[in-house]
């Protein structure tokens, strides 16, 4: 049997290892006496336990909605949101083709962040992303520029993404989806803390300070803010 001051010893030599190289270790979930489908897993850990946690506080409350992610690019955050409800309609709102141009002008000149719709993030398609998605048959695409894809669109939410890095996209995002979210449900705004794409943060703030709404930051990969209606 090892003893209490060899764990502890080994305890503290793993924490001051981790620490220097930026890797941190957590028992979060453990406690929990149910199955975890994925937040196990040591990339993105919290981002990906939240989903989870509120997957189940969605569930257990029986919040009604639709679900939807703002920003996809290849639809890795998607298809868990698809995973973890497999009964609800999923939106995917995405140019597929990298930034727009009329987000970007606004981004730069703000000096947000350096973005460039040419490069980054159109190395996706929607072939890609719907060969990730556990239940296809509920995903709903909406390419094309946001808000104009969502002219149509007249659903109540549960849970949204808003993933699209930019202050227009972002703040557009909330206007549109705050108003049609579920009592009790929640919108996840990524790059919350994220120095390269600053527009997000922005966006979160002026929205938030102009309808007086809280939210909540969280530490995982980027930061991510939760505003939750009551």
């Amino acid at each position: 049997m090892i003893s209490t001051s060899i764990l502890n010893s080994f305890n503290f030599l793993a924490d001051k290892i981790s620490a220097k190289r930026k890797i941190f270790l957590t028992t979060s979930l453990n406690y929990i006496d149910r199955k975890h489908d994925f937040a196990c897993s040591g990339f993105d850990y919290v981002r990906y336990a939240t989903l989870e946690l509120l997957s189940y506080e969605i569930s257990e409350k029986k919040i009604g909605g639709s679900l939807a992610e703002l920003g996809v690019y290849k639809g890795e955050f998607a298809k868990w949101i698809n995973k973890c409800f497999p009964d609800k309609k999923l939106f995917l709102f995405d140019t597929f083709d990298g930034f727009d141009e009329r987000d970007v002008a606004n981004e730069i000149n703000n000096d947000f962040s350096k973005a460039s719709s040419k490069k980054e993030f159109s190395n996706t398609s929607v072939n890609e992303v719907m060969a990730k998605m556990f239940y296809p048959e509920n995903v709903i695409v909406k390419q094309g520029f946001f808000p104009e894809t969502a002219r149509d669109v007249n659903d109540t939410f549960c849970l949204v993404s808003l993933d699209a890095d930019l202050y227009d996209p972002i703040y557009n995002g909330l206007s549109f989806f705050y108003p049609k979210l579920s009592h009790g449900g929640y919108i996840l705004i990524h790059d919350y803390n994220n120095d390269t794409y600053k527009g997000s943060k922005n966006a979160v703030i002026d929205f938030c300070k102009k309808y007086e709404i809280n939210f909540i930051p969280i530490p995982d990969t980027a930061g991510t803010a939760i505003i939750t209606r009551p």
